[in-house]
């Protein structure tokens, strides 16, 4: 902004204003895969780049056929959520065992989350955290957030020129 600010007078700055720099946490695993239920096969195969949109995803109600991907925990292979993705029309993926780049927009997603939101946040209640979670994901994350694999879009703007250029597709043709 062009203010001249070496790096002991950003120190100086910070410690006097009482601000300290967030450092990212340690890794933790949170998968426990070493459970004896059924394990889905890898059908996204880390073709993060579907055709069109709804093609493996969960939220937005798509039409059935849509494949669910996600890690080998025993959450996802437990019969009530494999009774969940049947009743939804969903088709089960699942990633092979110890491999986080199997899914990686999910990991990069949730690492985003909590380091640019969660981590060295206090919630006075259960509804603060959802308000907050909904605000970040609703409101930044998908709306103004650009993404290096959308071509520095937003997920929103993404989809509604995708859904353009589908209809100039339909028109030219």
């Amino acid at each position: 902004r062009g203010f001249p600010a070496s790096k002991p007078r950003v120190e100086r700055l910070m410690r006097e204003n009482g601000i300290r720099a967030r450092h990212k946490r340690r890794y933790k695993a949170t998968t426990d895969s070493t459970h004896a239920l059924p394990v889905a096969a890898n059908l996204l195969d880390r073709n993060f780049a579907p055709q069109a949109p709804n093609q493996a995803w969960f939220r937005r109600k798509p039409a059935a056929g849509l494949i669910h991907h996600s890690d080998r925990g025993s959450q996802y292979a437990s019969e009530a959520f494999q009774r969940a993705l049947k009743r939804y029309g969903m088709v089960c993926s699942m990633s092979r065992k110890g491999n986080c780049w199997d899914n990686a927009p999910a990991e990069s997603f949730f690492n985003s989350l909590k380091n640019e939101r969660v981590h060295g946040t206090r919630y006075p209640t259960r509804g603060d955290a959802i308000a907050d979670l909904f605000d970040y994901i609703e409101v930044f994350y998908n709306r103004s957030r650009r993404h290096s694999t959308l071509g520095y879009h937003s997920p929103v703007q993404f989809l509604q020129d995708w859904i353009k250029n589908q209809l100039e597709r339909k028109i030219a043709a």
